[in-house]
């Protein structure tokens, strides 16, 4: 069976996606733990097909603003594909302590893969808002990096939580000293 435009594959190295395009003897898909398109060979036996749709399923040729519609659509629906972050080893299996001033009121504890597994989908949901605002069709460009720059602004007042990321390339990032 031919794979169509919105099935649903997990890859042995690059995790779960989304195709997006094919051609004669590959598939363009989308993977998100890397948010790049990669080209693979149809041939290839790594695949694992999560869902499919038949390349009939989609009737023809379809633009840019179908497949992003299309792509949208697949990921509000399929909110478990999601990037793979680590927390850091030391962190794992702890626990956050919130501890009133007033010694009366009772503390609470919090498990930090909890605590770290909702930072992460803090910075995702920044992640597609960011995305959503950079493909809108209404904002001018000014607008645009004016809600960029508060985004910016909210990933620096996080960097607080990068002492938990086990790499440094998934931590926040403010826009830093000007």
């Amino acid at each position: 069976m031919e794979l169509g435009i919105g099935s649903r594959i997990e890859h042995p190295n690059f995790g779960k996606g989304v195709i997006v395009d094919f051609g004669t003897d590959f598939y363009n898909i989308w993977f998100k733990s890397s948010n790049t398109v990669r080209n693979i060979g149809k041939s290839f036996e790594g695949l694992k097909v999560l869902s499919s749709m038949e390349s009939s399923d989609v009737g023809g040729m379809i633009n840019t603003a179908d497949l992003a519609f299309m792509l949208h659509k697949i990921l509000d629906e399929r909110s478990d594909i999601s990037e793979v972050v680590d927390m850091g080893n030391r962190w794992k299996g702890g626990t956050l302590l919130l501890k009133p001033f007033d010694e009366q009121l009772q503390g609470k504890e919090i498990p930090i893969d909890t605590f770290f597994h909702k930072i992460v989908m803090v910075r995702d949901r920044l992640r597609v808002m960011e995305q959503q605002i950079n493909a809108h069709k209404g904002l001018s460009d000014a607008e645009k990096v004016d809600l960029q720059q508060y985004i910016t602004r909210i990933y620096g007042s996080l960097t607080t939580f990068n002492i938990l990321f086990k790499n440094s390339e998934d931590y926040f990032k403010g826009s830093g000293k000007e």
